[in-house]
């Protein structure tokens, strides 16, 4: 599925929810983008710093759901934007942005606004198998880790207690892409 265009989103959303305000923002202008493909544990940020000021969201998550969860979330991450730079307040999801969400979702029914979403997260195939030298033991894992063992071989071999002759060996997963 092609990746939605956001600026047209964008401006409609403004137009409807944010009196156009937030596109004639300057010094730094409010930029909008589809992640590079590694934000797969959020849907969507909006974060300023100096002479920074976006809204990323999350193309892994966005672009398999229906398009409610997109306006949904590109909207949500727009009451950021407003709460800080229109109304001037440093606040996460606090009254000023709770007040927003309410309009907006009092306003119209195609998407509903919410504080937290809960969309499934992709699933990626593991980077490691952790074998254990002891029993043989493959499990999958998405990171490497230091020191640890097997705890089948430690309960088995060593009353329970952790032994550096089951600590996990790492290699690549055939099925993923170390990185």
């Amino acid at each position: 599925m092609p990746l939605e265009p956001l600026l047209p989103l964008f401006h409609r959303l403004d137009r409807e929810h944010f009196e156009a305000r937030l596109g004639a923002l300057a010094d730094p202008p409010l930029s909008l983008r589809w992640s590079d493909g590694r934000m797969t544990r959020t849907a969507g940020l909006y974060r300023r710093g100096p002479g920074l000021c976006e809204i990323v969201l999350s193309r892994p998550l966005l672009v398999p759901l229906p398009r409610e969860a997109l306006l949904s979330t590109l909207c949500h991450e727009m009451i950021h934007a407003w709460v800080d730079r229109v109304q001037g307040v440093r606040e996460s999801h606090g009254p000023g942005f709770r007040a927003c969400l309410e309009r907006i979702n009092a306003s119209q029914e195609g998407f509903r606004v919410s504080v937290r979403h809960r969309y499934p997260l992709p699933q990626r195939p593991a980077a490691w198998l952790a074998r254990c030298p002891g029993c043989g033991t493959a499990v999958p894992c998405r990171r490497r880790r230091a020191g640890v063992a097997c705890r089948s071989c430690c309960e088995r071999h060593n009353g329970g207690i952790w032994d550096a002759r089951f600590t996990l060996r790492f290699e690549p997963s055939p099925e993923g892409t170390v990185g």
